[in-house]
């Protein structure tokens, strides 16, 4: 899932050390809905409703008008209905398998079109799980994720004396990981993604957050802000030299693909001899039964819900690593060392309201998610939404569910860690 924080409020903290007037000159500015402004790190309220960001712009006006993703309005519901024939069960079976893995590249496109607009509402810009201490916020965890998986390739990275180390970002979602990581690690990522409509999206959001940074850090450098570009392409047949990048990585994103050695190999191809390259895969855990018909039934619901063509085991994927001519550093299932389960964000082990955190999960949580539905019911129904929205929105319940499902028996997992070092000859 794909990728899941909120947007930057470096801009609006900066100007707190002004005095007690600008703050409450600030509060006053919040009076007005229509404002075109930049300043809340997530582009204007004119791009957002052009690119259809239908959430933050529709609550409380506007929203749906123009479609889903890059999907006009009217063919809102033909698309979720070819999305759904993908994944269509029965008897206890994916019957379209072979269709999904075949046309991955048309499935995928599909999901993240009708999804994505979801996806920034209830997650932010970063649209992934994380490995969470207690006390921590999902924010922070998120934010150490990230730099926990950075740390694995950014390790011993050596380059010219005034170049910075260039990292591929494979499947890199509307960029969140690749600004946080760009500006933390000091390295330039570029990002690679196969929908047109979150290429957009990272592209307009990292422009209005470099705006922002500029205006609260007077004439930041790159340095500080980080460097990013986002390139549209697909991933088994990604659009780059052999050897172009000193390091890769993948969040959440591999999990797309239909075969897995196929795509470690492309990443083995376009990073130089010596680089590394760090995974967190989305995987099912030997706890998985594939005879009994509650696993299958979570792992079909995990893969409808998030756009998977078949979820792998742990035990495949590290071996298709190998397969695919890593040399292997370390892997490790950090869901079995996390203090706060995984899935916490989704469904807060100890009750929505045991504290403000857990309260601010209930967006992403399944009674949030039937708020939404009703909501989007009730647009639909006014057609202030297209028709097939409500639909979109059953699918992404569906998916919810199943994570639940499978992080409770510890049977599914969106956390193994594969870091992998391509030869060096």
């Amino acid at each position: 899932m794909a990728s899941k924080t909120k947007g930057s409020k470096k801009a609006g903290g900066s100007k707190k050390a002004g005095g007690s007037k600008k703050v409450i000159d600030k509060k006053k500015t919040k009076k007005p809905t229509g404002s075109t402004k930049k300043g809340d790190g997530l582009g204007t309220k004119d791009a957002r409703s052009k690119n259809a960001k239908a959430f933050s712009s529709f609550l409380p006006s506007g929203g749906f008008g123009l479609g889903l993703g890059s999907l006009s309005k009217g063919k809102v519901k033909k698309s979720v209905l070819d999305y759904e024939e993908y994944h269509k069960y029965q008897n206890g079976k994916s019957v379209n398998q072979a269709k999904a893995k075949s046309k991955y590249s048309d499935m995928v496109n599909k999901y993240y079109d009708l999804a994505t607009s979801f996806y920034e509402y209830a997650w932010g810009d970063c649209f992934h799980f994380a490995h969470r201490l207690k006390g921590e916020t999902l924010r922070e965890s998120i934010k150490r994720h990230e730099h926990f998986l950075a740390s694995k390739f950014t390790s011993g990275l050596k380059v010219k004396k005034g170049s910075r180390p260039k990292v591929l970002d494979v499947g890199c979602g509307i960029g969140g990981p690749a600004r946080e990581i760009s500006a933390f690690c000091g390295v330039d990522v570029v990002g690679l993604n196969n929908n047109a409509y979150q290429v957009e999206r990272a592209k307009t959001i990292t422009a209005a957050k470099r705006a922002a940074a500029k205006e609260a850090v007077d004439a930041a450098s790159p340095s500080v802000l980080g460097d990013c570009d986002f390139v549209k392409g697909d991933f088994m047949k990604m659009p780059f030299e052999d050897n172009t990048f000193d390091a890769a990585y993948a969040i959440e994103a591999t999990c797309h693909a239909p075969v897995a050695e196929e795509i470690y190999k492309e990443m083995l191809r376009v990073v130089k001899p010596g680089g590394l390259v760090a995974i967190y895969e989305w995987c099912l855990t030997d706890k998985y039964d594939p005879k009994d018909e509650s696993h299958k039934l979570f792992k079909h619901q995990i893969e409808i819900g998030n756009g998977l063509p078949d979820i792998r085991t742990t035990k495949e994927c590290k071996a298709a690593m190998t397969k695919a001519g890593f040399d292997m550093v370390e892997d490790i299932d950090l869901a079995e060392c996390s203090p706060v389960p995984w899935y916490e964000p989704l469904y807060p082990t100890q009750g929505y309201f045991s504290s403000l955190e857990a309260l601010s999960s209930l967006k992403s949580s399944p009674v949030g998610a039937k708020v939404t539905h009703g909501l989007c019911w009730i647009l639909e129904s006014f057609r202030l939404a297209p028709k097939g929205t409500c639909r979109v929105s059953s699918v992404l319940q569906q998916g919810a569910i199943g994570l639940i499902a499978g992080g409770k028996l510890d049977a599914f997992t969106p956390m193994y860690l594969l870091v992998g070092r391509k030869p060096r000859k």
